[in-house]
């Protein structure tokens, strides 16, 4: 429960303990193996010297992530949430500043040798705490556009973090946009896949604009052939920017090719999956099954053509 990692480890944290490095990035390991996810975040497919750093990356994310929802949906508690974002960005500064100690979080001892290692940028970092913050006082979405400028902070961040890992040189302006592509497209799948459970908990990532198209009350949702031709719409265009952001597999190392390609596949198998449902999405949350993951993972393994999807 995040909530007992939060007494240990957070602001009023009871634990002073001073992890080592090694302590540090085992803690990260273990978060990271503990944590469901559509698909595994380091696959056996990552070459083995960028597992350590991603599950990393990921600590850093899934702590951010579990800061913004530590609340019950009042007022008091969001700002408690904001609170607790703010120290937590604190601490991003401080690991950022080499003449300062690291915050004593095994989170950021081990995300400082991991930025002392491949000299990611800051940016993304803090552009990923900005969606969180905005998630605590923003709960729907005037038209597409404003959808998409919360993926460019709430997702687009992780995928150039990952290409300042992968790639060994400084990425291209090129595969920034695919990256932020792929990104986005995962995150509008993982948010057409959850519209249920977003529901639940006042929050609706449905632009406004076009459920008034479709004929769609974004108050008051309920399952209707006007709201499946509205999902149909919204995998469609999820599926395209999932497709088009494809070309960057081609113009990253070959060691980890497969490995963002298996991102792109899971994402279209998400998609399929919520099709193959006939976009019933209120009554039962599609998921990909382990059997489909398995065949991914080693249909993407078997590829040895580039990919032209």
């Amino acid at each position: 429960m995040f909530s007992e990692e939060l007494k240990q480890f957070g602001p009023h944290g009871i634990s002073h303990k001073t992890f080592s490095e090694t302590e540090a990035f085992a803690y990260c390991k273990h978060l990271t193996e503990r944590h469901y996810e559509n698909f595994s975040v380091v696959s056996w497919l990552l070459p083995k010297k960028l597992r350590q750093p991603f599950q990393v990356v990921y600590a850093y994310c899934r702590w951010s992530d579990d800061l913004s929802d530590e609340h019950d949906g009042s007022n008091e508690s969001r700002i408690k949430s904001l609170e607790y974002l703010h120290w937590w960005e604190q601490g991003l500064d401080d690991c950022f500043q080499q003449d300062k100690p690291v915050p004593n979080h095994p989170v950021y001892i081990a995300l400082r040798k991991v930025l002392e290692q491949f000299r990611l940028p800051k940016q993304p970092f803090a552009d990923l705490l900005v969606a969180f913050r905005r998630d605590q006082v923003q709960y729907r979405y005037a038209v597409f556009e404003d959808l998409l400028d919360y993926c460019r902070y709430s997702a687009n961040p992780v995928g150039r973090i990952v290409l300042h890992l992968v790639c060994e040189t400084e990425p291209t302006p090129e595969q920034l946009i695919c990256s932020d592509s792929i990104c986005t497209g995962l995150q509008l799948a993982n948010f057409w896949q959850d519209v249920s459970r977003d529901i639940e908990i006042g929050r609706c990532y449905i632009p406004r604009s076009v459920a008034e198209e479709f004929g769609v009350d974004i108050e008051n949702i309920r399952d209707s052939s006007a709201f499946r031709k509205m999902l149909q719409y919204l995998i469609t265009d999820a599926r395209s920017r999932l497709r088009n952001g494809v070309p960057l597999v081609n113009s990253i190392p070959k060691t980890v090719q497969n490995n963002i390609a298996l991102f792109i596949r899971g994402g279209l198998a998400i998609l399929d999956a919520i099709e193959k449902n006939n976009y019933n999405v209120l009554e039962q949350r599609p998921t990909v099954s382990q059997w489909t993951k398995f065949r991914l993972l080693v249909n993407t393994w078997m590829s040895r053509s580039k990919y032209d999807w």
